[in-house]
Formats: structure tokens, sequence, C-alpha cells
């Protein structure tokens, strides 16, 4: 397994089986300042929440990557108004088995 920490909360993980985004705020960050995020290409993107500095690059790199967002059911509304499409919405204290392995929110 690779760690990449890219400042604040935002990690990349990357597995045998998937590379897994964790709350994508690298643009406004200045601890990230020479981080190109369209070299970043994840398979799943994980918001904890919604607040700005956990989704500042969601759209772009998820449009970029067409990878498929994992959040609570309430942001899962929001993205596909904003047209995203490729989300798995998990009710908090659900759980998932994905092809990656389980998350439990």
């Amino acid at each position: 397994m690779k760690v990449t920490h890219y400042g604040h909360t935002t990690i990349l993980l990357e597995t045998e089986k998937a590379k897994l985004l964790f709350d994508p705020f690298i643009t406004p960050n200045e601890l990230a300042k020479g981080i190109d995020i369209d070299t970043i290409k994840p398979d799943y993107i994980l918001l904890t929440h919604g607040h700005v500095d956990h989704v500042a690059d969601l759209f772009t790199i998820q449009i970029n990557s067409n990878a498929t967002v994992i959040c609570i059911a309430e942001i899962q509304g929001w993205l596909n108004k904003n047209d995203v499409e490729k989300v798995h919405g998990i009710n908090i204290g659900g759980s998932f088995n994905f092809d990656f392995g389980h998350v439990k929110w």
C-alpha cells in the first residue's frame, strides 16, 4: 500500500485493488501549492463530510478520473443535483462491501 498526504485531510491510498482519495482539498490549500490535481486519478473519492475544506477539488478530480464518490446520502443528493452520477451513498451507521474492501460510516 502507498499513502500520499496532500495536506489537511487529503490522503490518497493506493492498494492492489484501488486508488482511494479522501477529502480532496488541494487547490486552496497552501501546503499543497505544487500539486497538479489533473494528475490525480483515483478510482474512488471518499468524503467524510461536505465542508469546503473537504470537497474543494471534488468536481474537477471526479470529472478527470471518472471516480465513484462514496459519501453520506445527503451529499449524494447534492452531487446528483450537480450532475455527478457515479455516487454511492451510505447512511450514517451503514456499511457496504466494495471491490476494494468494506466501508462503514
